[in-house]
């Protein structure tokens, strides 16, 4: 009896469940085989569940949905880091878009696709392959049944396992990216700023901001899919007007956009002071994350915030939409949304009846 009340009391304290009592019904993230009642049979996929071939397809999944977006709003994101970087000289969006088209034109507001394309394409493969990865090693190891109680804490733990290694990936990239941007006449192409990255600062320039960067992403990567998760288990259960199972894919789809849009405002609320520390210390030579931060201030660390907000809100849903739809296209498996294990549910009666 103490056990199921401390199983109750988990799940209901959780981070992001739902004000409302958890209704019945299989481990989310089990590697077993799916049954029958899920949206998809194992007769209807491409490769079981868990599987490398599972894992390899996830992380393409990732490739194009990190690459795409993130490239896709260049010019914005262009536009905040000056305003990060700047902010006396792009005061706004309007005024930053403005100042760099007059000064660039609009092929200028282009300025650092290349490195952003290849490095948040190299981000995307483990941010969600390796998420994928470790969501099933943790769930094997904690249980089906705690696998359910503390899913929240397993999405997180999942997420912020596969960010590190992703950051990884990404902070050559992201420093290249960042000076071109924000540097007039430093670079115009990765084809030049890398190599002289590697003249002036040598490994170390590449990787200056690779711990403001674990600082920035991993919070938001552990917001984006626990929020994600958890608000695509809301609407299914209370704003979709039918299960999960009777939605067709497209339907399906669109849900997925709105739980990745919503996820993504809440990820960058998270993550912003830390971002504005990645732009300003890859523009500064010598300088510390801690001193950055302090040079700005609390008011400067939040600059930025609107433009952020529309970009990662935007990106965020558009990611988890092309995610699933490479799930979709290429038949992997997509559970439907956590339901209580029934061993759990045979002890919850139990405790009920005594």
């Amino acid at each position: 009896a103490m056990l199921t009340k401390k199983y109750l009391k988990a799940s209901q304290n959780n981070l992001f469940s739902s004000p409302f009592t958890e209704k019945a019904a299989v481990c989310p993230i089990s590697k077993r085989k799916l049954s029958a009642a899920s949206a998809a049979s194992t007769e209807q996929n491409s490769c079981e569940f868990g599987s490398m071939k599972y894992y390899a397809l996830c992380g393409f999944g990732g490739i194009l949905s990190c690459g795409i977006t993130h490239t896709a709003v260049v010019p914005l994101d262009l536009v905040k880091c000056r305003m990060q970087v700047n902010p006396a000289k792009y005061q706004n969006i309007i005024k930053g878009f403005r100042v760099s088209m007059a000064e660039d034109g609009v092929r200028g507001l282009a300025k650092g696709w290349a490195p952003t394309f290849i490095g948040y394409s190299m981000q995307g493969l483990f941010k969600f392959g390796f998420y994928e990865v470790f969501k099933g090693l943790y769930s094997e190891a904690i249980g089906e049944e705690n696998s359910y109680v503390y899913r929240t804490s397993l999405y997180l733990a999942a997420s912020a396992s596969a960010e590190f290694f992703a950051d990884i990936a990404l902070s050559p990239m992201e420093a290249v990216k960042v000076r071109i941007q924000t540097q007039p006449g430093w670079a115009g192409t990765l084809r030049e700023g890398l190599p002289k990255i590697m003249k002036e600062e040598g490994l170390r320039g590449l990787y200056k901001g690779l711990p403001p960067l674990w600082m920035r992403q991993i919070p938001y990567t552990m917001m984006k899919f626990a929020a994600f998760e958890r608000t695509v288990e809301f609407l299914y259960k209370y704003v979709v007007p039918k299960p999960r199972s009777q939605c067709t894919k497209p339907e399906q789809l669109v849900v997925t956009f709105a739980a990745g849009y919503i996820a993504g405002v809440f990820c960058a609320l998270v993550s912003h002071p830390a971002d504005s520390v990645v732009s300003k210390l890859n523009n500064e030579k010598g300088s510390t994350a801690l001193q950055v931060a302090k040079g700005l201030g609390w008011k400067g660390l939040w600059k930025g915030l609107f433009a952020r907000i529309i970009m990662i809100g935007t990106l965020t849903g558009l990611q988890w939409f092309i995610y699933d739809t490479v799930k979709v296209v290429f038949r992997l498996p997509r559970p439907p949304p956590p339901e209580m294990p029934e061993s759990l549910k045979r002890k919850l009666e139990t405790n009920q009846g005594n």
